[in-house]
């Protein structure tokens, strides 16, 4: 049985027909479940380009194909193609295909009803959470008042149809947007933990350390993960006399806006944007070089970058939204746009070694609960649920 999966990502396709990807979900990805089902076709908006750059990765290949939806950027692109869009996307889907939503996704949003007319099963993999996605400061648009209330009494409702639900935190997306009576439950991070994305050992910290190098990593698209606050939590801490430097991973329209940021704050000099990196390598190279991952978000499910820094035994610092309180104790934690509070928090952290020593030593041992071989078994679980369900309505069909 073949799978359909619907999600949110855009994708670049050049003139052989490959389709490829920078950040995220490369062919690798789609690997996961090909375990349990015979191929995937994913449903995305795809952008026809004449090339991409070399640090690109093929996200189609082997059991893994996609069908295309019209490529847009934000609200007013997709009123533009609406109707192109919700053809492509129900188009995607086959009477015997299996089909998974990865939600809160616009795309998902044009099959589920569909779906729910004929009683077709579906399952959700719950990733976001747009309560906090249109929250104040993480979205400049007129219309997010309204989208903060659209869009969660949406996703309440495709969780509350699904057959099964797989979320990305342990309670509190699942709080939010519980899945209906006699559905299928679990949770399961999209990070990708194989054993080399581990450190070896903990990190110790001595008090001869006297600067430190702090990392984020994050879009720039929006401002999600407040590197705003984070910019300004920075110059308070420089301001009061500590050594700091700060790594941006990640791109973004926000980009410019940010730097011009840094340099009002008198802190350009410390402030370093990396752009975007490929995930994987490139990206684990930054987190061993610093001593501390930041990130300040205003929404959250599951945060895949702070996974991977604990992974690498950084001392993690983050707010207290979506999962991320399911990663980090509360004394790591701090409120979401805060500044103030960012500052005390940091300045708490770096003129502690041993308390780092003893984060590290925490973070890299929590990380373990998220290797390959964990998340997947309870991934198979859904698949291999989803798979039956479908196989019970055809059935039922004939």
């Amino acid at each position: 049985m073949n799978v359909v999966v619907a999600l949110e990502h855009r994708f670049d396709r050049t003139p052989d027909g490959k389709v490829w990807t920078q950040v995220a979900f490369p062919h690798s990805f789609w690997m996961r479940y090909l375990e349990v089902f015979d191929r995937v076709r994913v449903v995305a908006r795809v952008q026809e380009v004449a090339s991409v750059s070399g640090d690109c990765k093929r996200a189609d290949g082997e059991g893994v194909s996609f069908a295309a939806v019209p490529y847009y950027i934000g609200p007013w692109q997709y009123l533009q193609k609406v109707s192109q869009v919700q053809r492509a996307a129900r188009n995607a889907v086959a009477a015997n295909d299996a089909v998974i939503l990865r939600v809160g996704s616009q795309i998902a949003s044009c099959i589920q009803p569909m779906l729910s007319k004929i009683n077709h099963p579906y399952a959700v993999e719950v990733v976001a959470d747009p309560y906090d996605v249109f929250a104040p400061g993480a979205v400049k648009h007129p219309l997010r008042p309204f989208f903060r209330w659209w869009f969660p009494r949406k996703l309440r409702h495709q969780c509350a149809g699904a057959c099964a639900a797989a979320y990305v935190t342990e309670g509190a997306l699942q709080r939010r947007y519980p899945s209906g009576s006699g559905a299928f439950s679990t949770h399961y991070s999209s990070v990708e933990l194989p054993t080399s994305a581990f450190a070896a050992a903990p990190r110790f910290y001595d008090r001869d350390n006297q600067s430190f190098t702090m990392v984020s990593v994050g879009t720039l698209a929006q401002l999600y993960k407040a590197p705003d606050v984070l910019i300004d939590a920075v110059a308070s801490c420089v301001q009061s006399g500590l050594n700091l430097k700060l790594v941006l991973v990640g791109d973004g329209k926000h980009r410019s806006e940010l730097e011009a940021r840094s340099q009002a704050r008198g802190i350009a000099d410390r402030v370093c944007f990396l752009g975007q990196l490929t995930a994987g390598d490139a990206v684990r190279a930054q987190l061993d070089k610093a001593e501390l991952f930041i990130l300040p978000s205003r929404q959250e499910g599951l945060p895949r970058a702070m996974i991977e820094a604990m992974a690498r035994s950084l001392p993690c610092i983050g707010s207290t939204v979506g999962g991320i309180p399911e990663l980090l104790p509360a004394e790591d934690l701090v409120p979401p746009g805060d500044a103030t509070a960012l500052a005390h928090k940091i300045r708490e952290v770096v003129t502690n070694p041993e308390r780092m020593s003893r984060m590290s030593a925490r973070n890299l041992e929590k990380a373990k609960d998220y290797r390959d071989e964990v998340l997947q078994e309870r991934r198979n679980q859904l698949y291999r649920f989803v798979r039956e369900q479908t196989e019970v309505w055809l059935r039922e069909k004939q």
